[in-house]
């Protein structure tokens, strides 16, 4: 299959608001794409809408607001993707929530939350938007998953069930569409400096003193500039690459869990701290280096 021509495409990007999605679409808009952009933040979207018009007036940009926990809405905002740019050749579901707690901490409302924007979200807008994809020559699809689809650390269940459904739904399809003249491409990001986790919601049993402390172990994670995130992505889609990992937050767990698939756990488990800080250190060096403003590839 030929590298991936960004140039008069039209991109289709969820949870476009902020974070990945809103530095996805400002790389793509710079390589001379059309971009139709979806999240819930309505104020959110309408300012990354606004601020790519301003930039690139010769692009056609456009927004549409929706709730990818409600599958209705979902269905909703799919059909006016298909029915008002019936040519797409890029489709980036990248919209996700994040939960912590044990699973004994959480109940199963916020556990098929998680499982409703992070899976399903997923599955139901490329069942919507596949035959669109198919019908545009040099089609493309990437799936963000996470590096916790790659590696699953306690007190992360329903996220980490939810990354690594994705990794597989996104893998089988990979190999149902080789012929077929569609890309598929798993991204899996490690700590990508965006509002994750200060929009996380916390299962509603875990005790009140420990949210605080998460969060915060949490966010010291967050190295890597969104906007560099961008770039690997999208050099993964040019080059058709099946698999993207970010940073070595998502290299050094991919290599562990290949190293010792049934016992990594414990290493999680007994030195987590001291591990997190031996791994991210050269991590924050490195892929928190500004990245000026990348050029058209």
């Amino acid at each position: 299959m030929r590298t991936f021509d960004f140039t008069g495409a039209t991109a289709v990007v969820t949870g476009a608001a902020s974070g990945i999605g809103a530095a996805l679409a400002a790389a793509l808009a710079r390589r001379g794409s059309d971009l139709v952009l979806l999240d819930r933040d309505a104020d959110g979207l309408t300012a990354v809408v606004d601020t790519l018009r301003g930039r690139h007036g010769d692009r056609d940009v456009t927004g549409y607001v929706v709730d990818l926990a409600d599958r209705a809405d979902t269905a909703r905002a799919a059909g006016l993707v298909r029915d008002r740019h019936p040519r797409i050749r890029l489709l980036v579901n990248n919209a996700g929530v994040a939960l912590g707690g044990r699973f004994d901490q959480i109940t199963l409302d916020e556990f098929g939350w998680v499982m409703e924007v992070n899976f399903r979200a997923v599955v139901q807008m490329t069942h919507e938007l596949l035959p669109t994809l198919r019908a545009e020559p040099g089609a493309h699809l990437v799936n963000v998953s996470s590096a916790f689809g790659l590696i699953a650390p306690a007190g992360q269940t329903a996220y980490a069930a939810s990354k690594f459904a994705v990794r597989g739904f996104t893998e089988a399809l990979r190999h149902e569409l080789v012929g077929q003249g569609v890309g598929v491409t798993s991204v899996h990001p490690g700590g990508i400096r965006t509002a994750i986790a200060r929009n996380a919601r916390m299962g509603a049993n875990v005790p009140a003193d420990d949210v605080a402390g998460e969060l915060r172990r949490f966010e010291r994670l967050l190295t890597i500039d969104p906007a560099r995130a961008a770039e690997v992505i999208l050099t993964g889609v040019r080059r058709r690459r099946p698999r993207v990992l970010i940073g070595w937050s998502a290299r050094v767990p991919d290599l562990l869990v290949r190293l010792l698939p049934g016992s990594y756990g414990r290493l999680l488990t007994t030195g987590q701290d001291l591990v997190v800080r031996a791994l991210t250190r050269q991590a924050a060096r490195r892929d928190a280096t500004p990245t000026g403003t990348p050029g058209p590839r």
